[in-house]
């Protein structure tokens, strides 16, 4: 029996390969991040199961809950089991978050300074086949302690998301996926993400996506309209002029210490 002819063989092998100019296939399950034009950027078209997604950012609780929380709210659906939260910087806003489909009951925040504790608080929830994701805040982690979370999360197909400081770029990382998150300097309404380790070709853009969904931005254009009502009622703002203070504007029913959401400046 003669061999295969060698342009042949190549042609089979090729359509398994990955070519770095072109953006990789998913090897495992992903779950939709939710922003169509982040999920068109990402290999598979969205967020990895069973791997580390390194968030890095200069204040530690900017945009991860605008950024995560549909993939959070589908992997509780799907999974049933809590999203585990370690070292979060603020306590969660419960009704801002279960108005955006996240019940407060599937949250499990764990507190700790210690970065060992956090590790291992880490490394047991992702252990725990319960659990539908899990975000910590570990500032201080070393490649050696992120390699075992990222085996961990692999081998119990866990959603992992790591928030670290933006110098964090600077070094090697084995996170499956890696990107910086920041305000645009040039619109405030807006966040960009720059994708700095995937699959795939460098990002030439980074991606913008809204800082706040469209619930949000009808109560905060509801709440500037009705400012500017009341100041042109008492005579303060001329009608046609704009006002150049700032309020805040509560949106939850929360009154026990700081939250991450409950607290906006509204310029009018």
């Amino acid at each position: 029996m003669g061999l295969p002819f060698l342009d042949s063989f190549s042609a089979a092998a090729g359509r398994g390969v990955w070519h770095a100019d072109e953006l990789g296939l998913a090897d495992a399950q992903v779950v939709a991040t939710g922003h169509a034009a982040l999920d068109a950027e990402l290999p598979g078209g969205g967020w990895p199961v069973g791997a580390m997604t390194e968030l890095l950012q200069s204040a530690p609780e900017a945009h991860v809950w605008r950024l995560l929380l549909p993939a959070l709210a589908q992997a509780v659906e799907a999974r049933g089991g809590p999203v585990v939260l370690i070292g979060a910087p603020y306590e969660p806003c419960g009704p801002s978050l279960a108005a955006q489909g996240l019940p407060v009951e599937a949250l499990m925040w764990i507190k700790s300074d210690a970065p060992p504790a956090r590790l291992w608080a880490c490394e047991q929830a992702l252990r725990c086949a319960d659990v539908a994701a899990v975000v910590a805040w570990l500032p201080q982690a070393r490649v050696g302690e992120l390699r075992r979370l990222q085996l961990a999360a692999a081998q119990h197909d866990v959603m992992l998301f790591v928030c670290r400081p933006e110098s964090a770029a600077r070094g090697a990382s084995p996170a499956r996926l890696r990107l910086q998150v920041e305000s645009c300097a040039a619109d405030s309404s807006q966040i960009e993400l720059h994708i700095l380790k995937r699959r795939g070709p460098p990002l030439a853009a980074p991606v913008m996506l809204p800082a706040r969904n469209e619930r949000m931005t009808a109560l905060l254009a509801a709440a500037r309209l009705r400012r500017k009502l009341r100041l042109q009622q008492q005579g303060t703002v001329p009608v046609g002029d704009t006002a150049t203070s700032a309020t805040v504007v509560r949106i939850d029913a929360w009154k026990g210490g700081p939250n991450a959401l409950d607290r906006i400046a509204v310029v009018a």
